[in-house]
């Protein structure tokens, strides 16, 4: 039985909801910003009066406002996009238990079941668009296709409020013209080099010989090959069913530009706190440690380097970061920017080969799981490595308040 699945999206949600909330803007041109001051100050979304003036998601707003000097510029609120998205949600629990979450504001959404209830994938994606409409007063694109992929092409097509439907019969004449960057996870650099063989359109790439592109990119190349065939076959999960977890990660724009080992040394060590309590909190330790870092000229690259042993201790994971970062940058500008992965995760409750030469790692796991429960108790700043005084607006530490200090050494 060949599936019904929809991809739903909707259209400018963050500046969409900000609208509702501030009518006299919505034919004005409109971003959503992240916090200017704490220099967060990007588009994070636009309205289509911006788009149309050429504003785009991710660039500085100094930037957009040379193009619209009367942009209106609102701070993001995302209590607001999250009641939405869960407003958006109950709509769809009325037409499928099938639906899995793709950000704030997409879902695939698997109808198979309820076609003979309520129509066939056309005219439920029609209905729920119309609902949008007169219940959140929103708008969305829906594309129907029988594999998730497609799905996904289709509402990207036309918008805004708008239907497509990508069927066997149409596909080739559909999906193949497109440019094979529009194709769901051919990032830039892959798009780069398929380009240098010559596959320019999702076309293009379908009708490669399998063989080649697995040479070129691995077995993603027989996935992406597979994707542009309408060959893609994954499940639309269940609401609430996780996927697996392949890696834990966070960044951060600095609050001022980092000028020195000292400055990337201390942001690291922040960011792997955070990635080290989130993968013991999900029972989990990395393989690799991955760092990805943006100067003030906007230029970013990405290094990761694999561990003697797999870690959800922080100070492993922040000293394999900070040599990454030794290794791979010379300090031609300043740094706006750092992230910190762990990657290649395993369960955490393997054996522990204990290194006689070293200190006992079981030890400084038990000290970093004594620091979460104290966290849970007391608050996340309520104790802290000391080394994160040396600079208490870099590293996010409030002055005004008291700390403990985490009882190891300044840096560990």
């Amino acid at each position: 039985m060949k599936r019904t699945i929809l991809h739903v999206d909707l259209n400018n949600f963050y500046a969409s909801v900000e609208c509702l909330y501030r009518p006299e803007i919505g034919d004005k041109p409109v971003v959503v910003s992240g916090d200017v001051e704490a220099r967060h100050g990007i588009v994070l979304a636009k309205n289509y009066p911006a788009k149309k003036l050429g504003i785009k998601t991710g660039e500085v707003i100094w930037e957009a406002k040379q193009k619209c000097p009367d942009l209106v510029v609102v701070p993001s609120d995302f209590r607001k996009y999250l009641r939405f998205s869960r407003l958006a949600r109950k709509i769809y629990a009325d037409y499928t238990d099938q639906i899995e979450p793709f950000g704030i504001d997409e879902s695939w959404l698997d109808v198979t079941g309820s076609i003979h209830l309520f129509g066939d994938g056309e005219t439920i994606a029609n209905t729920i668009r119309q609902r949008f409409k007169d219940e959140l007063g929103l708008t969305g694109s829906v594309g129907v296709s029988w594999n998730k992929i497609f799905a996904k092409l289709g509402s990207d097509m036309r918008k805004p409020d708008a239907t497509t439907v990508i069927t066997e019969a149409n596909f080739q004449e559909k999906v193949w013209t497109l440019p094979v960057g529009e194709l769901l996870y051919v990032g830039r650099s892959t798009r780069r080099k398929l380009n240098n063989r010559t596959i320019f359109t999702i076309g293009d790439l379908a009708k490669c010989d399998v063989k080649n592109l697995r040479l070129m990119l691995g077995i993603w190349g027989e996935t992406l090959w597979s994707f542009a065939n309408g060959l893609d076959l994954a499940p639309v999960r269940k609401l609430g069913e996780e996927s697996v977890i392949k890696s834990v990660g966070n960044s951060t724009t600095a609050v001022r530009d980092l000028v020195n080992n000292e400055d990337v040394k201390l942001i690291i060590y922040v960011l792997a706190e955070s990635v080290a309590a989130r993968l013991r909190m999900h029972g989990l330790k990395c393989k690799t440690v991955a760092i990805s870092v943006r100067n003030a000229e906007l230029f970013s690259f990405e290094k990761q380097e694999n561990l003697s042993e797999p870690t959800f201790v922080s100070g492993e994971i922040a000293r394999k970061a900070i040599e990454l970062f030794a290794a791979n940058y010379r300090w031609e500008r300043p740094i706006r920017s750092l992230g910190v992965r762990g990657a290649d995760l395993v369960t955490a409750d393997g054996n522990i080969q204990v290194d006689l030469f070293e200190d006992n790692k079981i030890e400084w796991e038990s000290v970093e799981q004594a620091v979460d429960s104290i966290r849970t108790r007391f608050g996340q700043y309520s104790i802290q490595r000391c080394g994160m005084l040396q600079d208490r607006k870099l590293t996010g530490l409030n002055p005004r308040d008291d700390h403990v200090i985490h009882p190891i050494s300044f840096f560990r």
